[in-house]
């Protein structure tokens, strides 16, 4: 999924992702509060957000990485999707760039990403994202946090 990928228009939850990456690559958080599960239901778990549980652990993430220097590109590929008529699940690998004033950097993710129906909208519950190789998960935290982490945040 990218920011041109064309929706189905069929309010289905293939929708709902295809939104999600339109929001995440134009560092829309409007869009964003839109896309997630609202108040302490959500949780995502990735390599520069850390472990947030809540819409707004959530948004203050995305609001820190979208005001860096650092801007993060990302495409949704090579994924299986399977659900029911109240959940589904999104399993495959993200890809992308870091770009800073200085330097851009190749990402590659595995990443899960599980929406359920809320009130008829399909809204994105949880989030998990990893970066298989260290020395490129140690350069991506060097472009957004200036040094690679010691520790989980």
């Amino acid at each position: 999924m990218s920011e041109v990928e064309s929706k189905r228009n069929d309010g289905g939850a293939l929708d709902a992702l295809i939104d999600f990456y339109r929001c995440l690559n134009a560092r829309d958080l409007d869009g964003l509060a839109v896309n997630w599960a609202e108040g302490d239901v959500p949780s995502m778990n990735n390599s520069i957000g850390g472990i947030r549980r809540g819409w707004p652990s959530i948004r203050d993430g995305c609001a820190k990485l979208f005001g860096g220097a650092a801007v993060v590109n990302v495409t949704f590929y090579d994924f299986s999707s399977q659900g029911g008529s109240d959940w589904h699940l999104f399993v495959g690998r993200g890809k992308g760039a870091c770009k800073t004033p200085s330097t851009t950097i190749d990402l590659h993710f595995r990443t899960t990403r599980w929406f359920t129906r809320m009130n008829g909208v399909w809204r994105q519950l949880h989030h998990h994202g990893s970066i298989e190789d260290p020395a490129l998960l140690a350069e991506y935290q060097r472009a957004i946090f200036g040094s690679p982490l010691q520790k989980p945040v």
